[in-house]
C-alpha cells in the first residue's frame, strides 16, 4: 500500500536567487518514490472588453533531489512536475539508486517570486517492497567474452522471453553496472565467471570483485580471489561442479562460497550428478543454496537464454534484492521461462529459510504449469516420496505433516519426449528443519 506525504512552504521575494533544501525522511524497505509539486506557475489577466486572457509567468521555482550521503541524484529544473524514482529505473534528469532509509533533501530552486512570496505544495509517494516472483538466468555470455550479442541485445533478448533479470558473466571480463544499458523493466545484474582451468566460478553484483588480474597460479591466490570478492560483497557461485570438461577441481571445503550451480543449460548426466552432489550436501547438514544458468552464447537447438530458469522470491527488482534473495535461497529452478512453477512455505517460512522443527508443522507445496504425466515428489535427506502424477494439465495445492527435523525440497520430473526417461522440469532449494534446542535447566 502506498504512503504518502505532505510538505508546504512559502518562498518569500528575500529568496529569489538562492538555492536550500527542505528535508524529509525515506521509509526503510522503499521500492518506488516520486515526488510531485504545485505553484501558482501563471497568472491570468482577462481583459473583459476585448476577451483576451494574458497569461504572465509570474513564478520559476526549481527542482532537484540530494541522497542521504550527500551526492545529487537529480535536478530538473522547472521542467518537471514531478518524477519517480527506485533502485533500477528513474525519470530522466535523475539516476536510479537505492532508496536508502534516512534524511533525504528535495533541492528548491528559487528562481523567480512575486512580491507576496509563493506557496509550494510537494506531495510525497513511497511504495514499500513487496515480494514476488521473479523469472531471470544467472549465467550469460557477451561479446565481452565469447557471446554473440551485447548486452543491450541480451537485455532486449531476455525481455522477449519473459525474463525479467539476468547476470553478465562473461569470462574473465569484470563489468560495471553503470556500463549496463537501461531497459524499462527489466534488471541487469553485474558479474564474472571467473574461468580457471580447475574451475569456473561467478561472482555478481559487484562491479569489481578483485583488483588484480585474474591469473592464480596457487590454491593460496585462489583463496584470495574468493575472500576479497566476499568482503566486497560479491555472490559467490561454483560452477557446473560436475562438467566433464571444466567441472570444479578444488576442495569446497576450503572455499567461501554461497551457492552451487547444479543445472547448467540443458539437463544432462553432467547437471544430475550436481544434483547428487548437491543433496549429499544437503544430508550432511550443509545449507547451501542451488541455482540454475544457462551459460548463454547464442541461440542454438541445445541452448536459449533462461534455459533454465532461476524463479526468485525477491522483495524489489532491484540487484541487490534480487541476490538477496538467491543467497537466502528464496527461488527455484525451472526449465525454460514457461515452465512449472513453485511456492513452496510452512506458514510464514519459504524455501531457503530455516525454523526449529516441532509436531504439528506442515509444508504447503502449491505448483503450477503442471503437464499430463508430470511427477510431483518431495525430497528429504531419507529420500523422495512420490506427491503426485498429474493426470491432465494442470495446478496442484497440498499441505503435507513434517514428521521430523531435516528438509524438505520439490522436484516435479517430466518425461519431454515419448520414450525418454524423467527428467527435472523443476528443482526447488529447500526449508530447513533445525533440531529444537533442549533448555538448560
Amino acid at each position: 500500500m502506498a504512503i504518502t506525504q505532505n510538505l508546504e512552504i512559502l518562498i518569500t521575494p528575500e529568496q529569489q536567487g538562492s538555492y536550500f533544501t527542505l528535508p524529509f525522511t525515506m521509509p526503510p524497505d522503499m521500492e518506488t518514490f516520486t515526488l510531485a509539486y504545485h505553484y501558482e506557475r501563471h497568472r491570468l489577466s482577462p481583459d473583459p472588453l476585448s476577451g483576451f486572457c494574458a497569461r504572465h509567468e509570474v513564478n520559476i521555482i526549481d527542482l532537484g533531489l540530494i541522497a542521504p550521503d550527500g551526492s545529487q541524484v537529480g535536478a530538473s529544473g522547472s521542467d518537471k512536475t514531478c518524477f519517480t524514482l527506485s533502485a533500477t529505473s528513474a525519470t530522466p534528469g535523475y539516476r536510479p539508486g537505492p532508496l536508502t532509509p534516512g534524511t533525504w533533501q528535495i533541492i528548491v530552486g528559487a528562481y523567480k517570486v512575486v512580491p507576496e512570496g509563493v506557496k509550494v505544495s510537494y506531495e510525497l509517494g513511497f511504495i514499500p517492497k513487496q515480494r514476488r516472483l521473479f523469472k531471470g538466468d544467472l549465467h550469460t555470455h557477451t561479446v565481452a567474452s565469447d557471446g554473440v550479442l551485447t548486452a543491450g541485445e541480451l537485455g532486449w533478448h531476455a525481455l522477449r522471453h519473459d525474463l525479467d533479470f539476468v547476470a553478465i558473466t562473461d569470462h574473465n571480463q569484470l563489468v560495471s553496472a553503470a556500463s549496463l544499458p537501461a531497459i524499462p523493466g527489466f534488471t541487469f545484474i553485474p558479474g564474472v565467471e571467473w574461468t580457471h582451468y580447475n574451475g569456473h566460478v561467478n561472482f555478481l553484483g559487484v562491479d569489481e570483485p578483485y583488483s588484480t588480474p585474474f591469473i592464480s597460479n596457487t590454491l593460496e591466490e585462489v583463496v584470495t580471489r574468493f575472500q576479497t570478492a566476499r568482503s566486497r560483497g560479491a555472490l559467490t557461485v561454483v560452477n557446473h561442479p560436475q562438467d566433464e570438461s571444466c567441472g570444479f577441481q578444488y576442495d569446497l571445503n576450503i572455499l567461501p562460497f554461497d551457492c552451487l550451480e547444479i543445472w547448467n543449460g540443458p539437463m544432462r548426466e553432467a547437471n544430475l550428478r550436481a544434483v547428487g552432489l548437491w543433496q549429499s550436501l544437503l544430508a550432511a547438514g550443509k545449507k547451501i543454496p542451488a541455482v540454475g544458468g544457462s551459460d548463454y552464447h547464442r541461440d542454438n537447438p541445445f541452448q536459449i537464454l533462461g534455459g533454465p530458469t532461476m524463479g526468485v522470491y525477491a522483495l524489489s527488482a532491484s540487484p541487490a534484492d534480487i541476490l538477496a534473495a538467491v543467497k537466502a535461497g528464496h527461488a527455484f529452478i525451472t526449465f525454460f521461462p514457461g515452465g512449472p512453477t513453485l511456492a513452496l512455505t510452512c506458514g510464514e517460512a519459504l524455501m531457503g529459510d530455516s525454523l526449529p522443527w516441532q509436531a504439528g508443522l506442515q509444508v504447503r507445496v502449491a505448483a503450477e504449469g503442471l503437464m499430463r504425466g508430470d511427477v510431483l515428489r518431495l525430497v528429504s535427506a531419507q529420500g523422495s516420496t512420490v506427491l503426485l502424477q498429474a493426470p491432465e494439465n494442470g495446478n496442484f495445492e497440498n499441505t503435507y505433516d513434517v514428521p521430523g527435523p531435516g528438509f524438505f525440497r520439490v522436484e516435479i520430473l517430466r518425461a519431454f519426449l515419448p520414450g525418454l526417461p524423467l527428467l527435472p522440469a523443476l528443482i526447488s532449494n529447500p526449508i530447513f528443519f533445525d533440531e529444537p534446542q533442549l533448555r538448560a535447566f
